[in-house]
């Protein structure tokens, strides 16, 4: 065989490889729509309710990626400073709600105290 033929079959092998193979995968690749219907009632009644809240967050995490690529430290430099951010204001919210639950112990204490 020559090698015009022998380049020929080897291109169109190729041809049929990179083009074949993803048609293949597209074509057998099951639609949202058919993944959605397989799933039980309840993953169904669990994804709707959830949808909306996930692509929320979605959002805002997409949001925030923006804000913080705007700025000029690295992008995870500034994830890492907003991480702390939300954990320092955890920490408050949690030391403000156990405050709050010993000024209400001592308020008890006193009521139960001077009513006697």
């Amino acid at each position: 065989m020559s090698r015009a033929g022998t380049w020929l079959k080897m291109l169109g092998t190729g041809a049929v490889i990179c083009i074949g193979g993803p048609a293949l995968v597209q074509y057998i690749r099951p639609t949202d729509e058919e993944l959605f219907k397989r799933y039980n009632p309840e993953l169904q009644r669990r994804s709707i309710e959830d949808g909306d809240r996930r692509a929320r967050e979605f959002d805002e995490y997409v949001t925030r990626l923006k804000e913080w690529s705007k700025s000029d430290k690295s992008i995870w430099f500034a994830a890492q400073e907003y991480e702390e951010k939300q954990r320092a204001e955890m920490e408050a919210q949690r030391s403000q709600v156990k405050e709050d639950a010993k000024i209400q112990r001592e308020e008890m204490r006193k009521e139960l105290l001077g009513g006697k």
